[in-house]
């Protein structure tokens, strides 16, 4: 099994994920970037190669870290230790410094006993699978092993929230000024940075799920848990509320209803002011496949093209690299302004998002209503074989189920990418319809593609 999935190296720490592992991954990249022209243009001038290193508050963290500073610092690359910040702040650090990589120890929304490790190459941005694969080949190779003073330093980098603060306001097309927030951080990477950055620009800021521990990360709160927002939001009478996970690299929303405002609908907010402003590049906005019809619709009445990829927002980014585009993302909150960031950003996806209620003086439940959301039925049929989706049958049963929808709805089904599933996914009109095209299709594929 390889070792990289769609998001870096993760696993339970301490398990499959060790200190060994991190430590044999970092020399590995060392070896495998510093191959590059730039790598070789700074030894030429007599350079080491640098690296950035971030992590989440994880206690697991520390060690692994540790670990990979290590694996670094002994291949001769110095190291700027940024301590706990998001993933987009790794990321926008590396570009910032000109470092020659940099890397992020964090499991996302994942609960505390895992944790990962995300390796960005200069410019801050994800590894393609072809550099990922040769750095797990690499991990057989012989490292690097410089000697005396060619042996790379591990330095703390004392500056690095006030950088990416600074970066995220000087963002803001407009300030918060009035507007009341509950932020969210899930005892997670944000914790510090982004209540302070909503305060820098003006809102007054409630915060909740802001107190790491090192073990309570997305413990039923952030992202993953948007009850608890949407209570706090209704208890202190805040204009919006705006939740992250644990590192921080996706950005969910409540109106002061506490109703949910998703991935989808904050794109649609943000792709119409943009558009507005002449900043959305090409008019297009790049969603995926499971991105919600009512996406599609919304867009389309306001002139906007969308561009779709494949579940995962390192497809997102591969797509809005190639065709220069400036907005992008996933119903999940992962949302990409390429005119900012590399990757997805929460903090800076949140405040873009309540600048845009400043600017216009509307409500976030007005702004939202630009879309409306179509019911979608996602089933997750197990134990059948992914590989024979195109089964004549299965294939006849979905153009029956769409041709009955029409234009009021879609389907898609999707192999997983790591387990024997399929999943089925429909939207409708009404939640009934959805369900019933749904459970049909998942009992024609449960029958024809049973192991």
């Amino acid at each position: 099994m390889p070792l990289f999935g769609t998001d870096g190296v993760r696993g339970l720490a301490n398990g499959p994920l060790t200190a060994d592992l991190a430590l044999t991954l970092a020399q590995a990249t060392a070896v495998v970037l510093g191959q590059g022209r730039s790598a070789e243009a700074r030894r030429a001038e007599g350079r080491r190669l640098t690296a950035v290193v971030a992590r989440d508050p994880r206690v697991s963290g520390e060690f692994l870290s540790a670990a990979v500073e290590a694996g670094l610092a002994s291949s001769g690359v110095d190291v700027f230790d940024a301590g706990v910040l998001p993933t987009p702040a790794a990321a926008y650090l590396i570009a910032d410094i000109d470092a020659d990589f940099g890397v992020m120890v964090s499991a996302s929304h994942n609960p505390a006993p895992d944790n990962g490790i995300k390796i960005f190459a200069r410019g801050g941005v994800k590894l393609p699978d072809i550099v990922e694969a040769r750095i797990e080949a690499a991990l057989e190779l012989p490292k690097l092993q410089p000697t005396g003073g060619d042996v790379g330093r591990i330095r703390r980098f004392a500056d690095a929230e006030d950088r990416y603060v600074v970066h995220l306001l000087g963002s803001l097309p407009h300030r918060l000024d009035g507007l009341h927030v509950v932020l969210d951080c899930a005892h997670g990477a944000a914790s510090g940075v982004s209540p302070e950055t909503f305060r820098d620009a003006g809102a007054r800021v409630t915060v909740i799920g802001a107190d790491p521990d090192g073990v309570n990360i997305n413990d039923g709160v952030g992202s993953t848990h948007l009850d608890v927002l949407s209570k706090r939001v209704v208890e202190v009478g805040a204009d919006v509320g705006i939740a992250h996970d644990g590192d921080a690299d996706r950005c969910l929303a409540v109106d002061a209803a506490g109703r949910v405002v998703d991935g989808d609908q904050i794109m649609a907010i943000l792709a119409v002011a943009m558009k507005e402003r002449g900043a959305l590049a090409d008019d297009t906005l790049v969603a995926t496949v499971m991105s919600n019809l009512g996406l599609h619709r919304a867009m389309s009445a306001h002139g906007i093209h969308v561009e779709t990829t494949a579940v995962g927002d390192r497809y997102v980014l591969e797509r809005m690299t190639e065709g220069g585009f400036s907005l992008g993302g996933e119903q999940s909150g992962h949302v990409i302004m390429s005119e900012f960031a590399t990757t997805g950003d929460g903090v800076l996806t949140g405040l873009h998002l309540v600048a845009e209620m400043a600017r216009t003086g509307k409500s976030l439940a007005e702004l939202a209503s630009i879309m409306t959301v179509y019911p979608q039925v996602l089933i997750n049929v197990r134990g059948v074989d992914r590989t024979r989706v195109g089964d004549e049958i299965v294939q006849d049963a979905v153009a029956r189920a769409s041709a009955d929808l029409g234009l009021s709805g879609r389907v898609l089904l999707r192999p997983s990418g790591t387990e024997e599933m399929v999943r089925v996914m429909v939207e409708a009109a009404s939640e009934d319809e959805a369900s019933r095209h749904a459970e049909a299709l998942a009992d024609v594929v449960r029958d024809r593609l049973a192991l």
